[in-house]
């Protein structure tokens, strides 16, 4: 059984506990009017339990978990404040003066106020504080202030409070739980990217001793005094470790074969990635990537820039500029422009 039924089966027992006392008539000879006290206990019972179970009812508010107790409508907030009205009343008018005081007709102050707590927890507060009001003043004016206080109105009312500070503490943990875990999920998302960032510093790194090593390497051995082609070979490292900074999305195994190919031949490549490949996914990467390569592999230019593209059907933009003496001007001149599309 859940934590729930075992409560419900709680306040069944004890309202019928309650509403039992009103069939022990101790003072028979007070009775008038019989059948008030046995009308209250039928209208009671039903919808004291109608609140307990609240068959079908579902709580609509987005501020309240789904774990919250159900919300009865309109309708069994009439009843309950039917009842609030019609039992706090009825026994009292079913005997003599005499006895008002007796626990078969008292037991009303105890029957409404655990109705109302019920109430209570079924997140109706403006209904329950009615329902105790209408208590108060029903059984003062029958009994007197002092008297209804001392028969057992100030326990109804400090059961109703206490369910209410129950429920705003159950509320605000409910909202403190939730808060925890969407800053749990926060903290696990910054973590994940935390690794994944960490993963790919340690693959940049890998690539930078690949590619600068052996140039480091022989710049010790040397003091220094490098010949041309280690100078040029530095060059082209630090061409690749800029590349892997600026265009990271754009390179594979591929394309870094064929804008190294571009370098050896004195040509220029710069690569600009400004965002413009995010949510596009790895298969269509790695289609852009081969019409990139094979874009490189037929390049002749001596300054190629490869340039990711915020359009909407435009991924990547590849332009190529030659000599001024080649063309026969005072500019360079474009002689490659190649626009590689977005996947469909």
């Amino acid at each position: 059984m859940t934590v729930r039924s075992i409560l419900s089966v709680i306040g069944l027992a004890f309202t019928a506990y309650l509403a039992a006392r009103g069939l022990i008539w101790t003072s028979p000879d007070t009775v008038v009017r019989g059948w008030l006290l046995v009308g209250a206990l039928f209208l009671y019972l039903p919808v004291t339990w109608l609140w307990i179970f609240a068959i079908g009812a579902r709580d609509r508010r987005a501020e309240v978990s789904s774990n919250a107790p159900a919300r009865l409508p309109g309708w069994g907030v009439a009843l309950a404040l039917v009842v609030a009205v019609l039992v706090s009343n009825a026994p009292f008018l079913a005997v003599t003066a005499e006895g008002r005081a007796q626990p078969f007709v008292t037991w009303v102050i105890g029957g409404i106020g655990a109705l109302m707590t019920i109430v209570m927890v079924r997140r109706r507060p403006v209904v329950a504080w009615t329902g105790m009001a209408i208590l108060a003043v029903s059984t003062s004016l029958w009994l007197g202030p002092l008297e209804a206080l001392s028969l057992g109105l100030v326990g109804s009312i400090v059961w109703v409070s206490a369910a209410q500070l129950v429920m705003i503490a159950l509320d605000r943990a409910a909202r403190d739980a939730e808060h925890l875990a969407e800053l749990q999920q926060a903290a696990s998302a910054w973590q994940a990217s935390q690794s994944g960032r960490q993963r790919e510093r340690r693959i940049h790194v890998q690539r930078a001793l690949q590619a600068a090593g052996p140039i480091l390497a022989r710049t010790i051995e040397n003091g220094g005094n490098l010949r041309s082609a280690d100078k040029e070979a530095a060059r082209r490292a630090e061409a690749s470790l800029r590349d892997e900074l600026r265009g990271n999305r754009l390179l594979d195994d591929v394309v870094r074969s064929e804008i190294d190919a571009a370098r050896r031949r004195g040509a220029i490549v710069n690569l600009f990635d400004e965002g413009g490949l995010e949510g596009i996914p790895s298969v269509d990467l790695d289609a852009i990537r081969a019409e990139l390569a094979g874009v490189l592999r037929e390049a002749v230019s001596d300054r190629v820039i490869i340039r990711t593209s915020p359009h909407h059907e435009i991924a990547v933009t590849v332009v190529g500029r030659s000599n001024a003496d080649q063309a026969g001007g005072d500019d360079d001149h474009v002689d490659l422009w190649h626009e590689i599309r977005r996947p469909r």
